[in-house]
């Protein structure tokens, strides 16, 4: 175990919340560490699963086949979709005990687009088991997160492919 156990925050609008976070599973992997890793709003295709899915001491827990983004959701959609993304973070709280790190993907952006729980995550942020460092990763960060956080980094855009519309590339963006 890694003592008390810390919560990390990385969020904004640049390229590289994803990837702070795979980093410092590789880390945490490569001392030893048995990571925990859920990735909300995504698919189980990201090119970074291919190898974490290989590390002995990491676990990726599989998501939905299919994600539409929210934006193009109905009411009933975004509806299924909460109620999906809740139930998936009741089991992870369940299944996360004897991990040291846990990785929780995009979680941000869930709670920002309304399609989870935010007073379930900061009440699991609040409880967490004592020795579980936890990393959350989005676009927007609320004041209760920030308020729980021990490391805030934000990551912001200076400039990005995208905005030229330049789409993104797999092994680079995805």
């Amino acid at each position: 175990m890694i003592g008390t156990g810390r919560i990390h925050v990385y969020y904004g609008d640049g390229k590289g919340k994803t990837t702070a976070a795979m980093g410092l599973v590789l880390r945490a992997a490569g001392s030893g560490l048995d990571v925990l890793i859920f990735q909300f709003l995504k698919d189980n295709s990201s090119s970074e699963r291919i190898i974490l899915e290989q590390i002995p001491n990491v676990t990726c827990l599989p998501g939905k086949d299919r994600v539409k983004f929210v934006s193009k959701m109905n009411a009933d959609e975004k509806a299924r979709l909460k109620h999906y993304n809740n139930k998936a973070l009741d089991e992870i709280i369940k299944f996360c005990g004897p991990f040291d790190v846990l990785v929780l993907d995009e979680i941000l952006c869930a709670v920002q687009l309304g399609v989870l729980s935010e007073e379930k995550l900061v009440e699991f942020l609040e409880h967490k088991p004592r020795g579980l460092e936890i990393v959350l990763t989005g676009h927007v960060v609320s004041d209760k997160v920030l308020e729980l956080a021990d490391y805030v980094t934000e990551i912001r855009k200076v400039k990005h492919p995208y905005d030229q519309g330049i789409t993104a590339r797999e092994g680079i963006e995805y």
